[in-house]
């Protein structure tokens, strides 16, 4: 399945999202798993800023002695997640023409990006702020100045279980419409088959109209991400599987038969 980034943007109206089943999703894992298998180390390079990033950040909560919010930020990933998948879909375009992948092509990658899809990131970061500020909110309500470590975390007291479901709601809100907007018009516009505004409403109306099938892979995806960003080594794994798996779910949701692009 060979990658054309210079494909011509289409418009909304013909980008028809093919037909899917949960058979497409667990295939898509499967080759996200396949294809980290193939460069492992570089897979784990990449995700490791991400995890050296998280650990300051849960060093900082720690210190400061507020480690609930620790569940906000690993929730708060979801939403800034988008920004770092141009890094991994040129990997994965390398992997799909039967090349060898190397670190400058993580750089290509976002070079590519064109700028559509930097306003989207933007949307992504701009959503996230407001999330953390947010649960910031409603963490200084329900737990107030009491100081909570991470060693006190680790009993699982009522009120921190009440701030963590309260602030899910809140999160799962934001992250739907994230995700309505964002699943598939990241690679539309990074493959330029899409500029901004088609490239939304094709993503929105392929999540809407395989609603079924969508909602399984964002319960996925959220399980997988959140829990690896709570046990961040985990996330030098499922990061890239995760990212890889999305480029091929976004291949068989919108193929390009034309380009020579198998479902």
């Amino acid at each position: 399945m060979n990658a054309t980034p210079d494909t011509p943007a289409q418009n909304a109206a013909t980008l028809r999202p093919a037909p899917l089943a949960l058979s497409d999703v667990v295939a898509s894992v499967a080759i996200g798993v396949r294809q980290f298998r193939a460069i492992p180390v570089l897979s784990m390079a990449f995700a490791a800023l991400f995890v050296a990033i998280g650990l300051l950040l849960f060093a900082a909560l720690d210190l400061a002695a507020i480690a609930p919010m620790s569940l906000s930020l690993a929730g708060g990933f979801l939403l800034v997640g988008p920004i770092l998948l141009a890094g991994f879909f040129s990997v994965a375009d390398k992997l799909r023409q039967g090349r060898r992948p190397h670190f400058g092509d993580i750089l290509d990658g976002f070079r590519r990006m064109p700028r559509g899809g930097w306003v989207v990131s933007f949307v992504c970061g701009l959503l996230f702020l407001i999330w953390i500020t947010d649960a910031g909110i409603l963490y200084g309500f329900m737990v107030g100045r009491e100081p909570i470590g991470f060693a006190r975390l680790l009993r699982i007291e009522r009120i921190v279980v009440d701030y963590a479901a309260y602030s899910a709601i809140m999160g799962a809100v934001l992250a739907f419409i994230l995700f309505s907007v964002c699943a598939f018009s990241i690679p539309l516009i990074f493959d330029r088959r899409a500029q901004l505004v088609s490239g939304v409403v094709a993503s929105v109306r392929a999540v809407f109209g395989r609603f079924g099938v969508m909602m399984c892979w964002a319960l996925l995806l959220s399980a997988v991400i959140m829990v690896s960003a709570l046990l961040l080594p985990l996330l030098l794994f499922t990061l890239p599987v995760m990212a890889y798996a999305s480029r091929e779910l976004y291949f068989r949701t919108f193929p390009l038969h034309e380009a020579g692009r198998a479902g």
